[in-house]
């Protein structure tokens, strides 16, 4: 694991969010997006550690933004217990968290490994838990805090030979609604924007055939951009105090 610290000295009320999966799509859209709005900035990947990199360069050359760069395994809970330490020494907790670190696997279920289911709920639901765990006491400390779960339309209607992958979200919705009661009363909202089909690099599988039949699908004649979802994402945590425990569906009319 690799932390890289960029970090500027800066008002004790600007407000942090950590996105974890950052490093492309869906999660370096919603990092500029904070970036803009004026956060201070935690982005985590698991790999792609030079498009993370690349990130962060833009974050502080364009927004001038303070950023906390990990690359590590989400799904290990030594790992996030370790990040969220690091968090504490440099920017004293977070504000707002956003789960969107995410795998799929598309394939049977009976040509499916227990190695790879293991590593599918590790990595798309464990670390929901593990994030939100170390999270959760920073925003009852303050009364205040919003936790967003990027999850899958998936997650409510299930996907043939992605079992593994809807479970998880499936499970991450359901998480979601649970905890959003048991934080309400401390002023912490919890929602999740379950994503149709969003133009990113989980989609290139797909072949052009394939993707234009599938957009034929949609009533919105299209898939969503990573921008939207970001939007969105920034969206909820801009106020909206009596919005929680909400699966916010984003598939052009799809599902």
């Amino acid at each position: 694991m690799n932390f890289s610290t960029i970090y500027k000295e800066t008002s004790s009320k600007k407000p942090t969010a950590l996105i974890t999966g950052a490093s492309r799509g869906i999660g370096q859209a919603i990092a500029i997006a904070f970036a803009q709005a004026g956060y201070q900035l935690v982005i985590t990947c698991s790999k792609s550690e030079a498009e993370l990199l690349l990130l962060e360069k833009l974050l502080i050359d364009h927004y001038d933004a303070s950023v906390l760069t990990s690359v590590g395994d989400i799904g290990n809970y030594s790992y996030v217990n370790q990040l969220f330490q690091t968090i504490e020494e440099r920017f004293g907790g977070i504000d707002i968290l956003v789960n969107n670190a995410g795998i799929s696997y598309v394939g049977l279920l009976t040509d499916m490994s227990i190695d790879d289911w293991n590593h599918i709920v590790n990595t798309n639901l464990t670390s929901v838990f593990s994030t939100c765990k170390h999270a959760v006491p920073y925003m009852v400390k303050k009364q205040a805090g919003k936790i967003i779960n990027i999850s899958s339309v998936w997650g409510n209607v299930g996907a043939s030979c992605e079992v593994a992958y809807s479970a998880c979200k499936g499970g991450m919705n359901s998480f979601t609604k649970a905890l959003a009661k048991e934080l309400a009363p401390s002023n912490i909202q919890v929602n999740a924007i379950a994503c149709g089909c969003i133009d990113t690099q989980m989609n290139a599988c797909f072949s052009a055939e394939d993707r234009a039949a599938l957009a034929e699908e949609i009533p919105a004649g299209r898939f969503g951009t990573p921008q939207e979802v970001a939007d969105l994402v920034l969206a909820l945590t801009s106020g909206h105090n009596y919005l929680t425990g909400q699966i916010i569906t984003l598939d052009g009319g799809w599902t």
